[in-house]
């Protein structure tokens, strides 16, 4: 699936479920998440969406679900490339990220059987819901080393990622998060 795909695919599933305007369960998000994951060609452990709490002061992790309950980012933050993005509301791509400065506490998490490898690069976007930062989305590519994590993130890419991000806006602000 192309990313110009993924838009269009996202927006169908979105207007679906927003139609309603009943509460979205946050599993429905992980689906979109996968669906996010194989048009940019990564695991769907490097998917994160974060919404903001607590008046907008933290951000919490929604996907992975693993991470739902391992505490919370304050949007303060100096090191946390998702406090950044949601204090600047600017899309951001850091394709060499394993040398840059961030908290890593969250990488340490073992999503899957194993300690995961550390992320190389990511991209991050705000998600939008009102003209209103609700929380973020980021892909990133994981790996030993920054080539065996995959090629660079483009400049389309981050474009479609804020693309996709509108979408995720749309249903985080369903969500009943706490």
């Amino acid at each position: 699936m192309s990313t110009d795909q993924l838009a269009a695919d996202i927006t169908k599933v979105v207007d679906e479920l927003v139609k309603s305007g009943e509460p979205i369960p946050i599993p429905t998000l992980g689906k979109l998440g996968q669906q996010i994951a194989k048009a940019f060609a990564v695991k769907e452990d490097e998917v994160a969406v974060l919404a903001l709490i607590f008046d907008g002061r933290f951000l919490k992790f929604v996907v992975p679900e693993k991470l739902q309950n391992i505490g919370t980012i304050p949007v303060t933050s100096t090191t946390a490339l998702a406090a950044r993005t949601a204090r600047d509301k600017r899309p951001e791509v850091i394709n060499n990220f394993a040398i840059a400065k961030h908290s890593t506490v969250f990488e340490a998490v073992p999503l899957t059987d194993q300690r995961g490898d550390p992320i190389q690069k990511i991209m991050s976007a705000p998600v939008m819901a009102d003209k209103k930062v609700i929380g973020v989305i980021q892909v990133s590519r994981k790996g030993k080393t920054q080539a065996a994590a995959g090629h660079d993130f483009t400049p389309k890419e981050l474009g479609d990622l804020v693309s996709v991000s509108a979408q995720i806006g749309r249903c985080l602000k369903l969500c009943p998060i706490s």
